[in-house]
């Protein structure tokens, strides 16, 4: 494919400043524990649905646990402990704390109790790594779409009425379907349990929609003969247990930033550093491709005087997902087309931004997002714009395309909005499928030098960050123009410092040999 010229001394420095900072984040952040880690490990030892009052048993759980001054030991041996005591389940365990008819006690043997975690854990494990050999068999049997993937939302509220309009999306020619989540479900420190039909601007995600889902698009699957990836919003303040759940039901995907709550939602930033750790974990045991979510920066900062930021970004979310066991294939780094279409020569920007992006991961799922905030009423002018970054998608190779709608902060798109869009993309796609093995960037050309310049300010922007370290660089609004502190927003009475005897068996099991989190 078509080259730039870029400095390969840059691109390691920049990355190398990156893996400092990750790593400083990692060592601070690894003394701490959260009570959505703890939820979503007693969730993979098998607890699971509500009280009397609608109260997640999960939820109960790690109250009691916490209440008792005993969450950090970990969760999983004081619970394993009591199932051995009481010659009961994970569950029943869970219900009778709910009940009140039982308290749990730090336990006699901790060597013991930890065995017996593991143990446990071990059998979940075993249950994710089938739904993996599963997707690998369907995606052998059945094929896949050529990248770009197109990628699809829904977002009516009833997971019903998703269901439907995802069969429509995906014989229409949609290779990925997204299902929004209901509007500030990420602020919620809790997950809806069961099938839901209630949602605003989307649709909550909980493990029984996820499971609805899953079966409908494998249904769909089989009969055109391709598999349909799932994709969810593995953010917020129950990041983890998303996570779980979704690795249980067998998505494909998750939204799953390590900045983007802190940035966005105002979550905690040591909430979320030590969050996101878990819940990629999760993710890469379980194969699934994670989004990240620097686009969202150019929604708030301008597309051109920020590029460096995303690029940054992006960085850091490599050093953090390499960490927690992920491989470079399953990072769905994010980026977008959003510079103001009035600009000259905007579309030249456009493609250096891509190009690069692709260049300095040459092997990430990289997932590119449609214009957003210079979309109007015109929906014949928006139709260009996005029909320009299908071009751009499919000459730089992206992997994961979420296509551009012409009604795009009009309404939320209709079917035939959608058809459109995926005609679009799909015309593109066709008729410029080789292009990018017959063309060549100009040397010293206007795209050349704008992708050098984005790269040498990455590479002073990360240094930067290296010296003061993350917090600091998120506290002055170095991305997204939007400043967050280390002991504000929402979470951190969620986060607790970890016992010398603390464990969690996940980590062992899931993380590859030698990296560092298992190590730690």
């Amino acid at each position: 494919m078509a080259q730039l010229h870029l400095d390969p001394s840059q691109i390691d420095r920049a990355r190398a400043s990156a893996r400092a900072i990750a790593h400083q984040v990692f060592h601070d952040m690894n003394r701490r524990t959260t009570s959505t880690v703890e939820r979503a490990t007693v969730r993979l030892l098998g607890v699971d649905g509500v009280d009397e009052n609608q109260i997640p048993l999960p939820n109960r759980l790690v109250d009691h646990l916490r209440d008792g001054e005993l969450l950090s030991l970990g969760a999983a041996p004081v619970l394993a402990a009591a199932m051995a005591q009481h010659g009961l389940s994970a569950q029943a365990v869970a219900e009778r704390v709910a009940q009140g008819t039982l308290i749990l006690q730090r336990p006699a043997d901790l060597a013991q109790a930890r065995a017996q975690a593991k143990a446990l854990a071990q059998s979940m494990c075993e249950r994710i790594a089938a739904n993996r050999a599963q997707r690998d068999h369907y995606v052998a049997t059945l094929g896949e779409g050529k990248a770009p993937w197109l990628y699809l939302i829904v977002a009516t509220g009833n997971i019903y009425e998703d269901i439907k309009q995802a069969r429509a999306a995906a014989e229409q020619g949609a290779d990925i379907i997204a299902v929004i989540r209901s509007t500030g479900q990420s602020l919620l420190d809790y997950v809806p349990f069961g099938a839901t039909t209630e949602g605003f601007g989307g649709t909550y995600a909980t493990q029984e929609n996820f499971k609805l889902m899953r079966a409908a698009l494998d249904e769909v699957g089989q009969k055109i003969g391709r598999y349909i990836r799932l994709t969810n919003y593995c953010s917020g303040l129950c990041m983890p247990e998303i996570a779980a759940m979704g690795a249980m039901e067998r998505l494909d995907m998750m939204l799953n930033d390590s900045m983007y709550g802190i940035i966005f939602r105002d979550i905690n930033m040591q909430r979320t550093f030590v969050d996101q750790f878990f819940s990629r974990m999760v993710n890469a045991y379980a194969g699934i491709i994670i989004n990240t979510g620097e686009d969202n920066y150019l929604t708030t900062a301008d597309a051109v005087e920020a590029a460096h930021t995303v690029l940054a970004s992006q960085l850091i979310n490599e050093q953090f997902a390499y960490l927690s066991g992920l491989k470079p294939e399953q990072m769905g780094l994010g980026h977008a087309f959003e510079i103001n279409p009035e600009l000259e020569n905007g579309f030249l920007w456009e493609l250096a931004h891509a190009q690069l992006v692709r260049q300095v991961f040459p092997q990430a799922s990289l997932k590119y997002m449609p214009p957003t905030k210079f979309m109007t009423g015109n929906i014949f002018k928006g139709h260009v714009q996005d029909a320009l970054f299908n071009t751009v998608s499919v000459l730089t190779q992206q992997n994961i395309h979420l296509l551009g709608m012409m009604t795009e902060a009009i309404h939320t798109p209709f079917i035939q909005d959608r058809f459109l869009s995926v005609q679009n993309a799909k015309y593109v796609f066709g008729t410029m499928r080789d292009l990018h093995a017959e063309i060549q960037f100009t040397p010293g050309g206007q795209i050349e030098r704008r992708a050098q310049q984005v790269l040498a300010e990455t590479v002073d922007i990360l240094a930067e960050i290296e010296r003061t370290g993350l917090p600091a660089a998120i506290a002055k609004g170095t991305f997204a123009d939007i400043s967050r502190t280390l002991t504000g927003g929402k979470g951190l009475d969620g986060v607790l410092d970890k016992d010398a005897d603390y464990y969690n068996p996940f980590p062992e099991l899931m993380l590859p040999p030698g990296a560092q989190g298992a190590a730690a």
